[in-house]
């Protein structure tokens, strides 16, 4: 069962840059040009996403909700205080409401209109999560989609697709695998990817 509220796994062969990102790459080149931008200025602000404000963040939100139940409930309840006490908000911040999968339910996120994503917990949007296949089949297609990610889920779990938007934003909070009882919350952290705060896998432990 899918239900749809409110591209493809990544194709395992060379795709041409899209016209978006032709165009980024051009407008970059422009600002810089004119002296409006600088190289190490773009890098730095690329770094500060990816190391600082990245999927890190999301894993250790995770982490702390699958070993504290109280913080778990919070989260789930009100999810932009909690997360502002812990330092995560600001641009791409604000907005932002928690999925939980269960056993019943996969949650897969994403957005049909650009590349809304909140950033401050999971860093800058994979170039896959842009595309617009992605954008598009995630939504008439999500199962198709999971499965390209090495994801089969049996028909009895409904699958859910949330469209994230300016005014809100979405993060998995994914089941916590078995065998895990005896891991500390630091290193649940590290087991805990980008793609399942995304939806599109589970979290596996190696």
């Amino acid at each position: 069962m899918t239900k749809r509220n409110s591209g493809p796994g990544p194709r395992h062969h060379h795709e041409p840059e899209s016209f978006w990102s032709a165009r980024a790459k051009a407008l970059e080149s422009l600002l810089i040009e004119k002296g409006l931008l600088s190289t190490d200025m773009i890098n730095e602000i690329v770094h500060h996403y990816e190391h600082d404000l990245g999927p890190i963040n999301g894993a250790k939100v995770v982490a702390k909700a699958w070993t504290d139940p109280n913080f778990k409930r919070d989260l789930l309840e009100d999810p932009e205080t909690v997360l502002k006490e812990m330092g995560y908000y600001g641009l791409q911040g604000e907005h932002i409401r928690i999925v939980e999968n269960t056993d019943d339910v996969h949650n897969l996120v994403t957005c049909t209109l650009c590349s809304c994503y909140p950033w401050p917990l999971l860093g800058l949007p994979p170039a896959w999560y842009k595309d617009p296949a992605y954008r598009s089949r995630s939504v008439k297609e999500p199962r198709g989609v999971l499965e390209e990610f090495g994801l089969n889920l049996p028909e009895r779990v409904e699958v859910k697709v949330w469209d994230s938007s300016s005014e809100m934003r979405y993060m998995v909070l994914p089941k916590r695998p078995e065998g895990t009882e005896h891991m500390t919350e630091e290193e649940l952290a590290e087991i805990i990817t980008r793609d399942a705060l995304i939806g599109v896998t589970d979290v596996k432990v190696s």
